[in-house]
């Protein structure tokens, strides 16, 4: 089995994965991001062991995908704002000494895209992005089965590019970011602004996109302004790239339904000098697997590629 972890913001899922892409165990614990790396990588260490003793496998490796800023390979995290105690830990030197296996890291939207690559929707392609709509947007770049990186390993903030220079200020400081229009938050928050009763009915993105399912007026707006601000930075994706797939994942797809029709329309109508027809754009398969998938092929990819991992 290899070892899985996968550290978000709020929990840390911790799994086993066979040669298959199968989850055959797992367990999720809070992130504590407040506490300590410490303290973190205790519950992780305790939650591995667990697993190994009640399934009676052993590991042959451990791979982590992890959201924020993360050096694939050294292996240290660097200033996730999200932990703010976590800066220059090192997960892989961790678990590696802890179990006596090599581990390798890379950034959770470039783990979720090697799953999807290897195992999911878009399995047998060779140009893969995987995009993850949440609290965030990611996006993880699979060019022939190895990840992109930019100058210096960098992985590239995608879901910080501009598509309203006067939108919202977005988290970064920037504004109109893609994230900070068509991320949950952004359609959370242009609902509770500017829907009567919004600000006061509080909803999330998931209230917010069953209640356009019922036939609310301004929840559809909402959604469809999300939908729009989606589609549109997926079209400059397609634009830039042309890639065989695009692979949707995260909490907000899993209302899907409700923002494929416009996203469809919006890469159609600005992309008119690239065969956008071509790329497919489908929704994850993996589900909710997708995290602790991606954090296992992150252990394999490095293996096949570079032989680049920690013991």
């Amino acid at each position: 089995m290899t070892g899985a972890v996968d550290i978000g913001g709020t929990k840390i899922a911790v799994g086993l994965v066979d040669e298959s892409g199968r989850v055959a165990a797992r367990a999720v614990m809070p992130t504590g991001a407040e506490g300590s790396f410490e303290t973190a990588m205790e519950g992780v260490a305790a939650l591995l062991a667990r697993l190994l003793a009640e399934t009676g496998c052993s590991l042959d490796g451990i791979g982590i995908g992890s959201t924020g800023p993360v050096d694939p390979v050294t292996g240290a995290f660097g200033n996730v704002p999200f932990f703010p105690q976590w800066e220059d830990s090192n997960p892989v030197l961790v678990l590696s000494q802890r179990f006596g296996v090599g581990a390798a890291v890379e950034n959770d939207a470039d783990a979720g895209a090697l799953a999807e690559a290897v195992w999911g929707a878009a399995r047998n392609h060779a140009r893969v992005l995987f995009v993850t709509v949440g609290t965030g947007i990611g996006v993880g770049i699979v060019l022939d089965g190895t990840v992109y990186r930019g100058a210096g390993g960098a992985h590239p903030e995608i879901g910080h590019q501009v598509v309203d220079a006067s939108g919202p200020v977005c988290d970064c400081g920037a504004r109109g970011c893609w994230e900070a229009l068509a991320a949950g938050p952004g359609i959370s928050n242009w609902f509770r602004v500017h829907a009567p009763g919004g600000a006061e009915a509080g909803l999330d993105t998931h209230q917010i996109c069953e209640r356009a399912r019922a036939g609310d007026e301004w929840a559809s707006h909402a959604v469809e302004r999300g939908a729009f601000f989606l589609g549109l930075g997926l079209a400059n994706l397609v634009n830039i790239f042309v890639p065989d797939a695009i692979v949707l994942g995260g909490s907000v797809m899993r209302s899907a339904d409700l923002f494929l029709d416009t996203v469809a329309g919006t890469i159609r109508d600005n992309c008119r000098l690239v065969p956008y027809e071509r790329t497919h754009v489908a929704v994850s398969t993996l589900g909710a697997d997708v995290g602790l998938i991606g954090a296992a092929e992150v252990w394999h990819s490095r293996q096949r590629k570079t032989g680049a991992v920690f013991a």
